[in-house]
Formats: structure tokens, sequence, C-alpha cells
């Protein structure tokens, strides 16, 4: 064997450690930070589907949950709410919810699955703020005398019915948005997953 042979044969082995030693650094720095890329735990619980509890929440009263830092609440109307849906029909400006702010299987006058309750993200469509439950009728509820119950977004006097659908000529441009959400029983609500649609 030559000298030169020998050379080469030094040379190709030092090549290939360096590239070995190379190809391990890289790994090296690849995997944290690949592994720093991925969502923190606190992360995946902020986005995660929430359970909700409804067997103790009387017809009338309402409850709140937080769902990715949202305020979602839980109605459990009352026959007369229901009711008076069909009344404000004609006053609000999506009457059957045609725009897409809630799954399919809101697309109804109740924008729910189960007409008795109601889930809806509590935040304005206008500007983020967060309305209040006016649910009394009438004078009572400090709004106008034939107020049939329902929210009032106080920043810029938005008024949604009692399905979260907005009232025409009113500064918020949507109905309150339905988040995704299933039954897990007939009293437990998960918000956030909607995999079987009902």
């Amino acid at each position: 064997m030559s000298s030169d042979q020998k050379v080469d044969g030094g040379r190709r082995n030092l090549v290939l450690a360096t590239a070995a030693v190379g190809g391990v650094a890289t790994v090296a720095t690849a995997v944290p930070f690949l592994a720093s890329m991925a969502p923190s735990e606190r992360a995946k619980a902020a986005g995660a589907p929430v359970e909700a509890d409804v067997s103790k929440l009387a017809p009338g009263e309402m409850m709140r949950v937080e769902w990715r830092g949202k305020p979602v609440w839980i109605i459990h109307r009352t026959p007369e709410m229901l009711a008076s849906l069909e009344k404000t029909e004609s006053e609000v400006s999506d009457p059957q919810s045609q725009r897409p702010n809630q799954p399919e299987y809101a697309k109804n006058r109740y924008r729910s699955i189960k007409p008795e309750y109601l889930v809806v993200v509590g935040i304005c469509t206008h500007l983020g703020c967060s309305p209040t439950d006016k649910f009394k009728a009438g004078a009572e509820s400090g709004i106008t005398s034939d107020w049939p119950g329902g929210f009032l977004c106080p920043c810029h006097g938005s008024t949604f019915d009692l399905a979260g659908r907005v009232y025409k000529n009113k500064p918020a441009p949507d109905n309150l948005e339905v988040p995704p959400h299933t039954y897990l029983s007939d009293t437990r609500i998960l918000i956030g997953e909607d995999k079987k649609g009902a």
C-alpha cells in the first residue's frame, strides 16, 4: 500500500468521525429545541375541554365555567323563557342562526342541543365586553316594559334574547358564540368537544 493510499484512508476516517460527531451534536441540539416548541401542560389545559355538571342548576338559573380563557354561560331555561324565543324571532338579526358562530347542531330557534339548556360564550360580538343577564321580563328588568328577558351589553347597548341572538340595529354584528359541546349524560356537558355532536 502506498503512502498516498494511507493518507486517503486516514482522511476518510477523519471525515467519517467528524460527520458522526456533527450528526450527534445536531440531534442533541434539535431534541430540546423541538421539545420547547410543543405546547406546555398549562397551554394544553387551557385548550382542553371542560366538563360542567348541571344537575343542581335550577330552571331560570345560569352557571359560569371557563373554557380557553373565555366565560361560558349555561342557562337552564324555563318553559316561559323558551316560549319567548318565538316572539323575538322577528326582532333579532339572525333568527335562524345562519351565520357561522355556532355548530351545525345549534342552528335552530333554541341554538342548543337540548332546548332547555343554552350554552354560549359570554362575550359580546361587538368589542368583546361581557353582557349581563337580564332574565326578568318587563319593567322589572330595567330595560323596557316589553322586555322579554335576555342579555344586555352595558358598553354600547347591544341586547340579546334568551338564545343569545342579537337584536336588530344594535352595535353587535352577530349572535353570541355557541362553543362546541356534547352531553356526556343528562346532567353532564363537555364544553370544547363535539365528537358525538349531541
